[in-house]
């Protein structure tokens, strides 16, 4: 397998929602031998396309057994009748839902993988470049989510059903539940002292000089840019629209003319100087070479001091909330308006188990570690998902003991676990009905599978 289609496999398998995972894999196979599996009234499952959630399920780590790709093959043909149900009812998925949905994917691999630099050198392509391909993907992913949630919209069980569902588990059968933090932070980002920013702007603007008096833009920026992705593409970029660029960037790129070098900008990212290719429409094609002014130790001292103090105060004032200084004084845009609590990547909610936050976030393991709760740690260091530092403040909220599942303690897990049963039996019913007037053929390799739907009706 070719390394690109490698790379793109690992981002797909952590870009993909958990129950909504399918692949478009056929980019990566030659159509002339690729085979149809089946068909789903206007859509189709290709072998490749199995093979390829087959693969993913076994990266997975579940385990593997004789009946295994029949269960995927069923969930692929679940799938396309959702599909083809969105189609008839005129199912679309906005755009701005489309990109918020990749920004918290692609940030969320980030993080996993370490910062946007390494994601970028590892996938050999620039963020925007990544989210373009994944595009597609993504509202199709999007789609079947609308329309399972307009399936089992009203599905919610009322307190009589989840006490009957709680007391139809055998007691020797109760699940243990492990034990569980909730955790809030402040995070204090350290400022770049105007002196580093004067320097790496007097940098740019000497490689500028050097565009002007004839050298190559591409050639400069593949020497010198800090932006990986685009680097090795001599600062390319490739067609953006306005949307899908910072503004302060896309407001210099779209005034310049054909083949004009800009004046160095800042925007969030560091200080730039862009030129553009050309001009397609409503996109623009450019090249930039990226400088980032780093952080010194003084600044990431004067950080600590400020937490150290903001820590001191919470601590000597029993009416003040560490959520609302949270709120007030945090520089982590993602959890400031949740009064800093964090929120665990793989459940959507602000609890986490302790073994959880080990493998999300080491470093918050060993800090909750030495704390009880109630406790405010000392400020310790962040690291960011883009990959540069800052210091934390970390707030223990509140730990639960591992014990044996009871109505009384844990209601809320079993109100979930009683309406995704609900919501199981509603689908069920759905997919009978679907079936009966779909057109669906599958290919008689699969005969022998023992589906939990007649799908040859």
């Amino acid at each position: 397998m070719r390394l690109k289609s490698i790379k793109r496999h690992i981002i797909l398998l952590v870009l993909s929602l958990p129950l909504l995972s399918g692949i478009r894999a056929q980019d990566d196979y030659n159509l002339e031998v690729d085979k149809i599996v089946a068909v789903v009234a206007d859509e189709i499952i290709l072998r490749s396309q199995l093979e390829e959630e087959y693969l993913q399920f076994a990266r997975s780590g579940q385990p593997i057994k004789k009946n295994s790709k029949c269960v995927i093959f069923e969930d692929l043909l679940y799938k396309k009748l959702l599909l083809d149900q969105a189609a008839i009812d005129s199912v679309v998925a906005g755009e701005d839902q489309i990109q918020s949905e990749l920004d918290r994917r692609v940030s969320y691999f980030v993080e996993q993988i370490g910062s946007v630099e390494k994601l970028e050198e590892f996938y050999g392509k620039s963020i925007v470049e990544i989210k373009e391909e994944f595009h597609d993907l993504i509202e199709e992913q999007m789609l079947i989510q609308q329309m399972q949630g307009q399936i089992t919209a009203g599905s919610e069980v009322s307190p009589k059903e989840v006490k009957k569902f709680f007391n139809s588990i055998p007691s020797d059968s109760l699940p243990f539940i492990n034990s569980e933090v909730v955790v809030s932070h402040i995070v204090k980002e350290p400022n770049v002292n105007q002196e580093e920013k004067d320097l790496v702007e007097l940098r740019l603007n000497g490689i500028r000089d050097r565009i002007l008096k004839g050298e190559d833009f591409g050639t400069l920026a593949y020497l010198y840019s800090e932006d990986p992705g685009s680097a090795k593409k001599n600062g390319e970029l490739g067609f953006l629209s306005r949307g899908q660029l910072v503004p302060e960037f896309a407001r210099v790129v779209f005034s310049l003319e054909l083949g004009q070098t800009s004046e160095v900008f800042e925007t969030e990212y560091g200080f730039h100087i862009a030129q553009l290719i050309e001009r397609r429409g409503q996109q623009v094609n450019a090249r930039h070479i990226l400088l980032k002014p780093k952080v010194n130790t003084q600044d990431m001292q004067k950080a600590r001091k400020e937490l150290d103090s903001l820590r001191n105060y919470i601590t000597s004032n029993d009416t003040i909330r560490f959520e609302d200084m949270a709120l007030k004084e945090s520089d982590d845009e993602t959890t400031r308006m949740n009064g800093g609590k964090l929120i665990n990547p793989i459940t959507g909610t602000t609890t986490f188990e302790f073994d959880e936050v080990s493998r999300v976030d080491p470093t918050l393991f060993y800090v909750l570690d030495k704390m009880k709760p109630g406790e405010i740690s000392n400020p310790v260091i962040y690291q960011k998902m883009d990959g540069s530092q800052a210091y934390r403040l970390v707030y223990l909220i509140s730990v639960t003991e591992p014990h044996k599942a009871s109505l009384e303690k844990d209601y809320q897990k079993i109100t979930s676990a009683a309406r995704a049963e609900k919501e199981k039996e509603i689908v069920s019913d759905w997919i009978r009905k679907k079936i009966r007037t779909t057109y669906i053929r599958i290919d008689s390799e699969f005969e022998a599978c023992e589906f939990q739907h007649d799908w040859y009706k």
